[in-house]
Formats: C-alpha cells, structure tokens, sequence
C-alpha cells in the first residue's frame, strides 16, 4: 500500500514518514498542495493523508480540486480545528476521514486501515493475492501457505505483497528498497537479503515448493 502525505511541517512529515514505513506502507511526501497535485496524478496510491493549512491553495482547496480532476482515493484530513463545523466542512468538501492534532500514530494508522477497508479494492484489482498455495489478503494483512498460516512483521508483508503483485517478473533490491523503504540504491546495504532470507524462512520451509527465487545478480522472483 503507498501513501501521499501532503504536510509542510518537516518534523510532522518525518514522523509520519517513518511511522507509516515502519508499518509496512510506501510513503510519498508533499510539501505544498501545488506539489502534491501532480502526483494524485498518477493514481498510484491508496490512501492521501493532507493536512488543511498549507503554504499556497490551502488543503481543502487541493482535496477539492482533486475530486473535480476524477481522483477518488481515500483522504484523511489532519487539522488543528477541532469544532464540529470545521469537521462538517472538511467532511462536505470530499474529505473522508478528520484528524485533530495532536494525534496518536495508532489511532492514525487505524483510521488509515479503516480507509483501505471501506475502499475495497480497485476495479480488476484482487483483495487477495494468489501464487500456488500461497494466499495474501491485503486487507487483513493475512498470510497463508497451504493450511498454515504465517505471521509476518508490516515490512515483511510489504516486500511479499511486492513480490505477488509482480509475480513471474524479476524485481531487483533497487526496486525494493524504493518501494519498501522509499530508498536510493546503497551498494553498502544488504537490508534486502536480510529481509528476503527472513522471508524464506518463513513462507519456503523444507518439503514445500520453493517460491521465491534468486536471479543471482539482478534480484528475485516469485513464481510457482
């Protein structure tokens, strides 16, 4: 699941940042409404977090205008108003979730869980993902392998969810770390093959069909 943070406060939008990774999300950020309309654009993610004041045309301004250009995913709106008119107002102007801040990260990632819920998957889009006898549910972030069901940690299911969405192609870690981690290729860091090793583990134990594959030199594969 990717996530456009629209918030021109650097230390809200590094919190954010990290707390939503460290959940298993992709994360964009946008610093002005200007910025983030360009990306809404590309109808590449699942949920919009935007806060209401913002350098510029102004959050709702930007909900607004998005929902006139045909854009229709999920948006939480973070604000310092707290009244109930000014929740009426973000609510009627396309919002689909009001945050007051300060907030808690857990009550932001439920809300942001309850909005992938209510959304449903996109047209010709599965809610689960299927590779042999492996299924992902996406929205009950279950995992299972046969009749086992296996637990794994929020970047665990974001590289597994990766790897069935692009099953039978090869993905290298450069793409994962961008679309895992939101990071630039670092020759220096093995976090893939760490996490992929764990993976393994975990969804490849011995007597089953191995997966997930090595292509020694680009990256992996995932394929029956």
């Amino acid at each position: 699941m990717r996530i456009l943070v629209v918030e021109d406060d650097p230390k809200i939008a590094d919190f954010l940042r990290r707390g939503l990774a460290e959940h298993g999300y992709a994360v964009d950020l946008a610093d002005s409404a200007e910025v983030a309309i360009d990306l809404v654009s590309e109808d590449i993610h699942d949920v919009l977090i935007v806060d209401i004041m913002l350098p510029g045309m102004d959050g709702l301004d930007f909900i607004e205008l998005s929902r006139e250009r045909g854009v229709r995913t999920p948006v939480l709106i973070l604000s310092a108003r707290r009244s109930v008119d000014d929740r009426v107002v973000g609510l009627r102007r396309g919002g689909d979730d009001y945050l007051t801040k300060p907030f808690a990260l857990a009550e932001l990632l439920a809300r942001v869980e309850a909005l992938l819920r209510r959304s449903g998957p996109s047209p010709g889009e599965a809610s689960v993902l299927i590779v042999d006898d492996l299924r992902v549910d996406l929205y009950r972030h279950e995992v299972r392998r046969g009749e086992r069901t296996v637990d794994l940690s929020p970047r665990e299911f974001a590289i597994l969810e990766y790897l069935c969405r692009n099953r039978g192609r090869v993905v290298t870690r450069t793409m994962i770390l961008d679309h895992v981690w939101n990071m630039r290729f670092d020759p220096k860091t093995n976090v893939v093959d760490v996490y992929i090793h764990r993976l393994r583990d975990k969804i490849d134990r011995p007597g089953s069909r191995q997966l997930i594959n090595t292509i020694r030199g680009i990256g992996y594969v995932l394929k029956a």
